[in-house]
């Protein structure tokens, strides 16, 4: 069964890569993924949510980090549904 997750932060590097993290609602897991701006672009955008095997998942160990991922993560909820781009 999957886990759905949430966009909860999107960083760019010099490189140009689009680093985005998506996490649980709890903060508690996320799943980091970098790609390349054609990439997204030929993706249709950057969705809202995904869905991920809870065994690919990341711990998240920093309280305060957890924190706010779950805000960001309830906020996404509040705002934007699952499959739209964001």
């Amino acid at each position: 069964m999957e886990t759905r997750l949430w966009l909860v932060e999107r960083t760019y590097d010099d490189k140009g890569l689009i680093s985005l993290v998506y996490a649980t609602t709890d903060g508690d897991a996320v799943r980091r993924i970098e790609r390349a701006p054609i990439a997204v672009e030929r993706s249709g955008g950057v969705t809202a949510a995904v869905d991920a095997d809870p065994e690919t998942l990341e711990p998240v160990d920093d309280d305060d980090l957890q924190e706010r991922y779950a805000a960001e993560a309830a906020r996404m909820v509040e705002r934007h549904g699952p499959e739209e781009t964001v």
